[in-house]
């Protein structure tokens, strides 16, 4: 008895430091602060606009619009945290500079208010960022930034970003955790209230590190406390959601670096206390899905956007009973896609649909093998896509990779079966994800 009242008031006692946190941190972060970072951005983060969609509003049965955060000069909302940080520096600061770590639009925003202000940054980047983004951030900093590629991975220039700061006195211009840019990303929540006449019924919104969706999320629970707050993470990383089961912010152990503008092991402490608070939900959607939508929002509504640009429209899919009939806003947060990526793209969303297969086929070391493989096992519909064998003589079998894209993914039970009665079958690589990783 004395040992559950104990446990209890020890729950209490969590309990109210948290709400004091949160108090304090709403203190710090207030609506009236993220309307001053409104003013502080204006001359280069201009209103974006929110654009009805026809075509998905039709399909979902609801009212649906996008706020068009791709379309900044930067080409993303980081922009507003960025320069929001940056211009708030003391002279002192500015004499010293600014350093950041990012592989992407942190990168870009902190590179172009460095030339708009005229300070001088270091940017850390991976090593292995592509050649685009970093000509990119080169572009936008012109010759008020110096760039340094350093080690395999983000968390490797995060640690050189903060031993260079440390040694140097730069100010750090973290890409989510920081009042400031929480404000400056806050900033879209007050365009997205002045953009509609009615009210909102769902927001759905990217979390990365929980910078955009804590600054808005203050905005929209102060302003429209009726509209619920859905946020996406990638399958592959849901650092928040995690977090959020578990109560603590938690380190995820690894995680799927494919949508790299949403991809944190661990969330931010001040953005995990803020969504706890102000998050209604946070739903995680397929990475193959995001590449399905990255490719049908190109193709129908000409918009050309980043994977983590895609998820608060991918994961409608998954949320449309409760949408039909409402009004819904979903907030495209980049676009800088690399072009190269596409044909990954395209095969991650075969793959999700069930249309792209990889097979292990044996075939018999005979003249007219590959020809009855052909004609006997694959469909009219059946197409080849990926071929690779190497005849070796010493072997009645050679074993050959070979892709097949499927008009229908109903149509695999049966293929795989004429495979096994015609002894051609080795090995279906789909559910083996090492495998499969080299092949796309």
């Amino acid at each position: 008895m004395n040992l559950k009242c104990g446990k209890s008031e020890q729950l209490s006692e969590s309990s109210g430091l948290r709400i004091n946190k949160l108090e304090t941190i709403k203190q710090n972060i207030s609506l009236s602060n993220i309307q001053k970072a409104a003013t502080s951005i204006k001359e280069v983060a201009g209103s974006t606009p929110l654009l009805h969609s026809l075509s998905y509003s039709e399909r979902f049965k609801a009212v649906i619009s996008f706020k068009r955060e791709d379309l900044h000069p930067v080409r993303s909302y980081k922009i507003r945290g960025a320069f929001n940080k940056i211009s708030s520096l003391s002279t002192e600061e500015y004499q010293r500079g600014v350093v950041c770590a990012s592989a992407g639009n942190h990168a870009q925003g902190v590179a172009f208010s460095c030339s708009k202000l005229q300070i001088q940054g270091t940017i850390f980047m991976p090593v292995p960022t592509p050649k685009q983004k970093v000509e990119q951030v080169r572009m936008f900093g012109k010759e008020f930034i110096h760039i340094e590629l350093i080690g395999d991975t983000y968390d490797d220039s995060y640690e050189a970003a903060l031993a260079f700061q440390k040694k140097s006195g730069a100010a750090f211009i973290h890409p989510f955790d920081d009042e400031k840019v929480i404000e400056g990303q806050g900033t879209v929540g007050l365009e997205i209230l002045n953009q509609t006449k009615e009210p909102i019924d769902y927001l759905i919104l990217p979390i990365g590190g929980g910078g955009l969706v804590s600054g808005v999320g203050i905005v929209i629970k102060t302003l429209s406390p009726a509209t619920k707050i859905v946020g996406v993470e990638p399958l592959g990383a849901p650092a928040m959601k995690t977090s959020l089961e578990k109560g603590e912010n938690t380190e995820l152990e690894k995680i799927e670096k494919f949508v790299d503008g949403a991809v944190v092991k661990k969330v931010g402490e001040l953005t995990f206390e803020i969504c706890r608070d102000v998050l209604d939900e946070v739903v995680t959607v397929h990475e193959g899905k995001i590449c399905e939508t990255m490719l049908e929002l190109y193709n129908r509504e000409a918009i050309v956007v980043e994977p983590a640009g895609a998820m608060s429209i991918a994961v409608l899919d998954q949320l449309k009973k409760q949408l039909e009939g409402k009004n819904v806003v979903c907030i495209v947060s980049g676009s800088n896609n690399d072009i190269t990526r596409m044909e990954e793209i395209k095969e991650r969303a075969l793959l999700y649909k069930g249309l792209k297969h990889y097979f292990v086929v044996r075939f018999p070391q005979r003249a007219g093998a590959l020809k009855k493989f052909v004609a006997e096992i694959l469909s009219p519909t059946d197409d080849i896509t990926h071929f690779e064998y190497t005849k070796k003589n010493s072997r009645e079998k050679g074993s050959a990779v070979v892709g097949i894209e499927l008009k229908d993914p109903e149509d695999l039970p049966s293929l795989m079966q004429r495979m096994k009665d015609h002894n051609f079958f080795g090995e279906y690589l789909n559910d083996q994800p090492d495998l499969l990783n080299l092949l796309i």
